[in-house]
């Protein structure tokens, strides 16, 4: 029961979720979970499933992303997010598409998602490998250098368009966001993010050190995995504190 009432993910839940999300920003209706192609939907339940595995202390930093999405969207304001890595390659990546399917699935409005470094690469084909294997529907890309992926995480909703880019990028919003910092390097290089009305260190271990080993699949899987789990989290606490504060 008690995992019941923190993973948000049954029927009659999604139900209470769906009403909120039209008292609560006017955003849309979060995603049910036959609206995920079957893989990802398997992939995020099990996810969700999880939260039980987080350290209180790893909740506490997660938490206070949660605190600034809670407060931007009560107010009907955009909330922002721009992960950033150093080389906008494989964490930073990982964390907008997830930020962005896990701000749908529990219905969460006015949330947009971005991401950068601060140098440019390209977007790391054993990340793109890692969330294939997690049931993302992602196109080929048509070029070889920082080549542009085009993602979805459900069949009726729009494709990112997912490539290497500095934090500064004219894709990316330039004041009133919030820079989330999803590597020590880059939080330790760029002290000042110009622009962010609020900055938040959520580091995750880069897989890059495992890169051309035989562990190389397993811990691309493995970061896959917690970044989903701990930005399924951030969004599952938003929703938690709105079904719990509404009238009975």
């Amino acid at each position: 029961m008690k995992r019941f009432h923190k993973s948000l993910v049954s029927h009659s839940a999604l139900a209470v979720i769906t009403i909120l999300a039209a008292i609560v920003g006017g955003g849309a209706a979060p995603l049910h979970p036959e609206q995920l192609n079957e893989k990802l939907r398997q992939y995020v339940t099990s996810r969700v499933g999880e939260f039980d595995t987080i350290p209180e202390q790893r909740r506490d930093q997660l938490r206070k992303l949660s605190s600034y999405i809670r407060d931007q969207t009560k107010n009907n304001r955009q909330a922002r997010l721009v992960f950033i890595c150093t080389h906008n390659s494989r964490r930073s990546q990982m964390c907008q598409l997830w930020g962005a399917t896990a701000g749908a699935y529990f219905g969460v409005p006015h949330v947009e998602t971005f991401s950068g470094g601060t140098e440019v690469t390209a977007f790391n084909s054993r990340a793109v490998a890692a969330l294939r294997r997690a049931g993302f529907d992602i196109d080929a890309p048509a070029t070889t250098q920082n080549p542009r992926y085009r993602v979805r995480f459900h069949g009726d909703g729009p494709a990112v368009d997912c490539f290497s880019k500095v934090y500064r990028d004219p894709t990316n919003p330039k004041t009133d966001f919030c820079a989330v910092m999803t590597c020590s390097q880059a939080d330790k290089s760029c002290p000042v993010v110009a622009g962010a009305a609020e900055r938040i260190a959520i580091p995750f271990d880069d897989p890059k050190e495992f890169d051309g080993t035989p562990h190389e699949t397993m811990k691309y899987d493995e970061r896959c995995a917690q970044i989903a789990r701990e930005l399924l989290f951030v969004f599952s606490e938003i929703r938690s504190t709105a079904v719990s504060s509404v009238p009975r």
